[in-house]
């Protein structure tokens, strides 16, 4: 959040499985996408567990692992096949082909002593998906009619009372608009994991005849090992690097690149402030914003379209064209995963309270009993077995802060007071006290940042200094024998005033000496 000032990423607080760590046999992955993955590099510099998964998402992790320099650490990939079983410790998994927003998602069918549990992951059910690799429905039927006990499902889409439409319904948009706008360059920014996005962009460009140039660390990297791994199949002719683009017409070059959310260190906003060294915006350029803002990144997003208007470039966005679909399935796609499935309890994971509450509600509408459904909140734990389905204890949950620049957790304290001082300002003072004489040795020295002027820092002095000194008239004698003490004292006194008079809460640096 803007708020968590100096902190690049969000992990979850791993203590409670220490309490657990007996128990711990894997790690088991559904897809690639990074709050389902980003985690896995810090997780196992606390607990070295195997890491069960499909190619990609494993592949992708170990570029992390490369990053954290946890080159050891790879030894405990377990590369798995879908609809292969395996065994870990209790438990026997398969993973299930479903379709998503990025290349090799899979749901899980996890069977234990007490039944079989279908975790569905990320998942729309895109029947014309770019790769040509469907929803195993099959698998999903085949559990449904051996007996699930319980599903737990993805619920981020639960308003949208439609299905999800298929991802190939944006190539037409693509292909109209490589068509319209054919005298300059097209730039095309999405999210880096969205490899069946990238690859209708490419589709269109090598129609089109244009070059490929790829801009930004994680869509190159991303992109590299879809290539390695057959998922995506184009030619490295196609490609050229930014330093080349000069060496071609404008109209024979498409530019796909990081910063659709309007980063600020992304590639597309170092182009749209002319800040990138090899590519700078034209006005005859065609920008392309293939994306859904993600909530709270909408002030960013418009920031970078007037940068990039500016300029005199045309931008294309969700708002104003139909270029992006989303990648979690929306009320029919439940339904007809739930018909399938025919799980005797249900719980909904993934998503807003808001949108789970909802995903119960379209599972009660197929005739799942109230009483078999269960809404939970992070760290609330649920027992499961044929009699009941119920919640049981509570599990400290939270969030540990990352500085991504050294790798290492940010104390939330300190983030505390960084937007105390961001929002507050901060009072520091020095005081000295003859003891003897019961009284100031010298004006008290005062300094503030970020809460009063310059010209008001004169009067705001004076009155700090007079109710310093009313404060220190007022002193007993044996309030004098504890400099801390006095300093926690005079801290909340003037912490108190600057409320009544400012309603600010300012840090406060007190320093006094006894003499």
């Amino acid at each position: 959040d803007p708020d968590m000032h100096g902190v690049d990423i969000l992990i979850p607080d791993f203590s409670y499985l220490k309490k657990i760590k007996n128990k711990l046999k894997a790690i088991v992955i559904t897809h690639a996408h990074e709050d389902h993955i980003g985690a896995v590099p810090y997780l196992i510099k606390e607990y070295e567990l195997p890491i069960y998964g499909t190619p990609m998402p494993l592949s992708l992790i170990e570029s992390k692992f490369n990053e954290h320099k946890l080159h050891k650490q790879k030894s405990l990939f377990r590369y798995v096949e879908k609809r292969q079983l395996i065994k870990i410790g209790e438990f026997s998994v398969e993973w299930l082909h479903i379709t998503h927003s990025t290349v090799d998602c899979s749901a899980l069918a996890i069977t234990t002593k007490a039944g079989t549990v279908i975790h569905t992951g990320d998942f729309k059910l895109d029947n014309t998906p770019v790769d040509g690799l469907y929803t195993d429905y099959h698998r999903f039927a085949y559990y449904g009619e051996k007996g699930v006990l319980c599903c737990f499902a993805d619920s981020t889409n639960s308003h949208n009372n439609i299905y999800t439409p298929s991802e190939s319904r944006v190539r037409a948009t693509f292909q109209n608009l490589f068509q319209t706008h054919n005298k300059g360059r097209l730039i095309m920014s999405t999210f880096s994991s969205n490899l069946h996005r990238i690859a209708l962009a490419i589709e269109q460009a090598i129609n089109h005849k244009r070059k490929i140039c790829v801009i930004g660390r994680s869509l190159e990297k991303n992109l590299n090992i879809a290539l390695e791994l057959d998922y995506l199949k184009f030619s490295k002719e196609h490609f050229i690097d930014a330093s080349d683009t000069a060496n071609y017409q404008d109209e024979e070059i498409l530019i796909i690149t990081t910063g659709s959310q309007g980063e600020a260190m992304s590639a597309l906003y170092r182009i749209a402030i002319g800040e990138h060294k090899q590519v700078k915006i034209k006005p005859s350029d065609a920008v392309i914003l293939s994306c859904k803002a993600i909530p709270g990144n909408e002030p960013s997003i418009a920031t970078l379209i007037n940068k990039i208007e500016r300029s005199g470039a045309k931008v294309l966005h969700h708002g104003i064209t139909d270029i992006h679909v989303s990648g979690h399935g929306g009320q029919e796609d439940q339904k007809f995963l739930l018909r399938l499935i025919k799980p005797k309890y249900f719980l909904p994971i993934h998503g807003e309270y808001q949108h789970r509450s909802k995903h119960i509600k379209t599972a009660l509408e197929l005739d799942i009993k109230e009483q078999n459904t269960i809404l939970i909140d992070d760290g609330e734990t649920v027992e499961i077995n044929n009699k009941y389905m119920k919640k049981i204890t509570k599990v400290k949950v939270g969030k540990t802060f990352i500085d991504n620049q050294k790798n290492n957790a940010v104390d939330f304290n300190i983030v505390h007071d960084r937007k105390n001082l961001a929002n507050d300002g901060i009072v520091m003072f020095i005081v000295q006290i003859n003891k003897a004489e019961h009284q100031l040795m010298t004006k008290p020295r005062l300094a503030t940042y970020g809460l009063v002027n310059q010209r008001q820092e004169k009067k705001f002095a004076s009155e700090l200094e007079e109710l310093i000194v009313n404060f220190i008239e007022h002193l007993k004698e044996k309030d004098l024998e504890d400099a801390k003490h006095l300093e926690n004292h005079l801290r909340a006194v003037i912490k108190k005033h600057i409320y009544r008079s400012m309603k600010r809460y300012p840090i406060i640096v007190a320093n006094i000496f006894v003499q």
